[in-house]
């Protein structure tokens, strides 16, 4: 997953680097495109890697990941034509959905009984991960946003709205294993075995919305790294799995 992560990282920015308008480009992808020979390199290398182990995945969980490659795939090749540039495709949004799904497939691979009970939690780890697409957009882009597409715009114009959602979400996915009782009597869907998630969704919201309020006592590099950092905290709740 990382070598494949990273690959499409390095090839969206060095894609980014070579369409797109160099006003509109960031300092990473300048950086991607003064040493495009030596990310190539890497890239090559790095994908026959992963073709190596690629045989070594759970049958079920390849299968899975084949179907979300090919949407990848397309959805990539989408977004770095010309005409997805005029027309301003929702690139942020759509990357909390890849990503929380490649996270979760190996799980419910292994456990297909649960499904239901973590797509949930998936949903709102999606959302958090989209947030913090927003927030990096909206850190580079402070005034100016006419580039991007109508649901950005949207989004990056009412984040606090899309917190307090994200945190009511994250929120009552927690409550259901700590009030038993309530649950019961809701019917809630959650079961106690996701709530980590939840909890760790909520401590990444926050740190975003930390960082966003104390963002200009940080230097631009530091501080999209900072918001990246923020999404590792399911390793603070891995004990209570």
């Amino acid at each position: 997953m990382f070598l494949a992560v990273w690959i499409l990282y390095a090839s969206d920015r060095l894609l980014d680097a070579q369409n797109a308008d160099a006003a509109t480009l960031e300092e990473r992808h300048h950086f991607h495109h003064r040493h495009r020979r030596v990310f190539i390199a890497f890239i090559v290398v790095a994908a026959v890697a992963l073709a190596a182990l690629t045989p070594e995945m759970y049958p079920a969980a390849l299968r899975i990941y084949a179907l979300l490659g090919g949407l990848l795939a397309g959805w990539f090749l989408v977004i770095h034509t010309r005409l997805a540039h005029e027309r301003r495709l929702p690139k942020e949004l759509t990357v909390g959905l890849f990503f929380s799904a490649a996270i979760f497939i190996p799980t419910v691979a292994h456990r297909p009984d649960l499904r239901l009970s973590l797509l949930a939690p998936a949903a709102v780890f999606a959302a958090v991960c989209a947030l913090n697409c927003m927030y990096l957009y909206v850190w580079e882009h402070p005034s100016d946003r006419t580039n991007a597409n109508w649901t950005t715009r949207i989004a990056t114009h009412h984040l606090t709205l899309a917190v307090a959602i994200i945190l009511i979400a994250a929120l009552a996915g927690i409550a259901p294993p700590a009030f038993p009782a309530l649950a019961s009597r809701l019917s809630f869907p959650v079961t106690p075995s996701t709530w980590p998630i939840a909890a760790a969704c909520v401590v990444s919201t926050l740190l975003l919305v930390l960082l966003n309020r104390i963002r200009t006592k940080i230097s631009p590099l530091n501080l999209r790294a900072a918001a990246d950092f923020a999404l590792l905290t399911p390793i603070l709740f891995l004990k209570f799995q």
